[in-house]
């Protein structure tokens, strides 16, 4: 995303389908109901999630059909000493990249 200036080798996504009978949404919203929930590292400013947030509604409506009324996305940053990756914590880790866009 450009608003995050992320390496496109760090971008991974998990989908996490419901049969229908498990899949409740609100009556207003439809079976297109989506919410999504980005964990990423705390730093970035309020303008860039503005943007990533904005880019993701379009993206969706062009992309995939969804009228963007159907679609949540959450937020939630967290502070490097609380994330675990390559057997290190985050904050001893040479990351390649700025989260302080």
């Amino acid at each position: 995303m450009v608003s995050l200036t992320y390496p496109a080798e760090k971008r991974f996504q998990r989908f996490i389908p419901l049969d229908s009978g498990d899949f409740i949404y609100p009556e207003d919203r439809g079976p297109d109901y989506t919410i999504i929930e980005i964990s990423m590292f705390e730093g970035r400013s309020e303008e860039a999630k503005r943007v990533l947030i904005t880019e993701l509604f379009a993206r969706i409506r062009a992309e995939a059909g969804i009228d963007p009324h159907s679609v949540e996305i959450t937020i939630t940053e967290t502070p490097k000493a609380n994330w675990g990756i390559r057997g290190q914590v985050a904050t001893d880790l040479a990351l390649g990249y700025s989260v302080e866009v």
